[in-house]
């Protein structure tokens, strides 16, 4: 007669992978905020750095800890990172979009906010340039973030928008004209049209979803134009500044 098998051993055996699926979870948390710290105080980071934060248990599992942290990095942070060089296997972390917003490190950064203003300046580009109040706020409740409520990750998020972000100038938050009672929408702000450009944020959305940029083809096309209008206007700023010499 075949024996039973004993249900404290099915139960254990089934939470094996369960359990390092967790740990290498765990294992990539903890290499992401290594290099958000990387990234907020200018250094490069070191695969030896890396396998000292993961631990040496888990050299087999660095490479694909490495992809998973990086993927994270960038669609929570807009924080890209670049191979230095292949022999010393140091890399450099940058933002997606050369933005030169920087927040202060202190005691309670939990991470660096800019995957929240790339978030924001992409949804205002896809609505066309401006968007009311409302539907961001519609969006980021999506995305789990709530007027008035602190994030784990992106802190209390009215301040940073209507506050933070307009006085840095990278948005524009103001009272829709004749709109009664009033309704407010955001705009990009001067800062967000100096640093970036509407086909450097499409690309960054269109990577974040795995498609080519130009599977949307009307933001394509849009940002396409904004493109050439910036090189228009630089060149005339040239021609300008070449006279008055």
């Amino acid at each position: 007669m075949q024996e039973e098998e004993s249900p404290g051993i099915i139960h254990s055996s089934k939470a094996i992978p369960s359990l390092m699926n967790s740990l290498l979870k765990e294992k990539m948390s903890d290499l992401v905020y290594a290099m958000i710290f990387k990234y907020l105080v200018k250094e490069p980071i070191t695969k030896v750095e890396m396998l000292d934060i993961v631990s040496k248990e888990y050299k087999k599992q660095l490479h694909m800890i490495f992809m998973d942290a990086s993927k994270c990095l960038y669609m929570l942070s807009g924080i890209d990172i670049k191979e230095n060089c292949p022999i010393s296997n140091s890399y450099t972390l940058v933002s997606s979009l050369n933005l030169t917003y920087e927040e202060k490190l202190n005691g309670e950064q939990r991470m660096t906010r800019n995957g929240f203003l790339i978030v924001i300046l992409g949804f205002i580009f896809i609505e066309r340039k401006c968007d009311s109040e409302e539907s961001v706020w519609e969006f980021l409740n999506m995305m789990r973030v709530y007027d008035g409520e602190d994030h784990p990750i992106y802190g209390e998020p009215r301040a940073f928008l209507t506050r933070d972000l307009v006085q840095e100038n990278y948005l524009e938050y103001q009272q829709v004209s004749n709109s009664h009672p009033p309704h407010f929408e955001f705009l990009w702000g001067p800062r967000a049209h100096a640093e970036t450009t509407k086909m450097k944020v499409l690309e960054i959305l269109a990577r974040i979803n795995q498609h080519d940029p130009l599977f949307f083809l009307f933001l394509y096309e849009e940002a396409l134009r904004d493109e050439e209008e910036k090189d228009l206007d630089q060149k005339l700023f040239l021609q300008i500044e070449a006279q008055s010499q």
